[in-house]
């Protein structure tokens, strides 16, 4: 097919002007970072002018036009590299703009995680009231104090002797870290199954939720259920229904449903994402197990209910307002991402 030089040139100049002011800004401004976006952004246009120069070498024989895309290419092309190999490792940045930025991006997926999640709550507590012999059903057989009466539960947790407790605790604190980052893994691993698994995963620990608060507002618990699960599960929570939002888009990829890019490049495209979500979900276990195993398991009469439920609810509300707010500044003006990515989440 010949190529319409006018028409290449009017269609294609716009992107090649468009990196070249990106390849200037980036040397500006070096060592200051890189956002997602714009490595995504950089990355297209770089193979779209790669693209571009295999064309013109074939068809075209105006060798200014080549030599102009072979320099651009080539300042791309070390750009890029030059990223990969100096990048470092910035925790502060991480938390306080790359994390939050990254889920408020994915919007869609988290809101489908929490209304999955939400679901599998309502149905496992009106399961719950309509006969309490259900959960028997629905809890695995290992998990006894789930099981147990309520009442008995916490006549058994009020009890526990505070030496005890303290001995335990940083073993216990421990393995709950470890549990509910494997579970978090699971969470987004299973969604290579076309997103699947993590649906019947977030839905099940939803069930298994609503169960329990259910089960302890009917025998008239509710103040004890409320200062055991809100200092800890007002973090640990979102950390799953973040799980599920990774989860969700690598089951989108993986579908890649409008998207005509192979099932390789689609998966290499939403890992950084995969991975920002997942190390920004670690560390919020790391927290909620820390809050877990030194506040929420410590009760009355040794820690108010009433204190503890305050501290859940401040800890949720600075939550809340970092995920919204924190990070917006340095996201003022996103840049268009990779074509497809769109396509890939849910």
């Amino acid at each position: 097919m010949i190529l319409d030089l006018q028409r290449f040139l009017a269609q294609e100049r716009p992107y090649w002007n468009e990196l070249d002011e990106m390849l200037t800004r980036m040397r500006e401004r070096a060592g200051t970072g890189i956002r997602l976006d714009e490595i995504q952004r950089l990355y297209y246009l770089y193979r779209r002018t790669a693209s571009d120069l295999a064309r013109v070498r074939s068809q075209v024989a105006e060798t200014e036009l080549q030599d102009y895309l072979e320099t651009l290419v080539a300042r791309a092309y070390g750009e890029i590299h030059e990223v990969r190999s100096t990048r470092r490792i910035r925790p502060i940045h991480f938390i306080r703009v790359v994390f939050p930025n990254t889920v408020r991006q994915y919007n869609r997926a988290l809101l489908l995680s929490c209304i999955v999640f939400g679901t599998g709550a309502l149905c496992g507590a009106f399961l719950t009231v309509l006969d309490d012999t259900n959960k028997s059903y629905i809890v695995p057989s290992g998990f006894a104090h789930v099981l147990q009466n309520p009442s008995d539960r916490v006549a058994e947790e009020e009890a526990a002797r505070l030496d005890h407790l303290a001995g335990n605790r940083t073993l216990f604190s421990t393995e709950l870290m470890t549990h509910n980052i494997r579970i978090s893994i699971m969470a987004v691993s299973v969604g290579f199954f076309w997103g699947m698994g993590t649906f019947l995963l977030l839905f099940y620990n939803g069930t298994i939720l609503g169960l329990v608060f259910a089960d302890f507002i009917q025998a008239g618990e509710s103040f004890f259920v409320f200062g055991w699960l809100l200092p800890h599960g007002i973090i640990e929570i979102p950390a799953i229904l973040i799980a599920g939002q990774a989860g969700l888009l690598l089951g989108g990829a993986v579908l890649g449903y409008g998207n005509r890019n192979s099932l390789s490049l689609r998966l290499r495209h939403i890992a950084p994402v995969l991975i920002i979500l997942i190390t920004g979900v670690a560390l919020m276990l790391i927290w909620a197990g820390i809050i877990e195993a030194f506040l929420s398991q410590y009760h009355e009469p040794f820690i108010p209910y009433s204190l503890k439920i305050l501290f859940g609810i401040a800890e949720g509300i600075i939550f809340l307002i970092y995920l919204v707010f924190s990070g917006r500044k340095a996201d003022k003006k996103p840049n268009e991402v990779q074509p497809g990515i769109e396509g890939m989440v849910y």
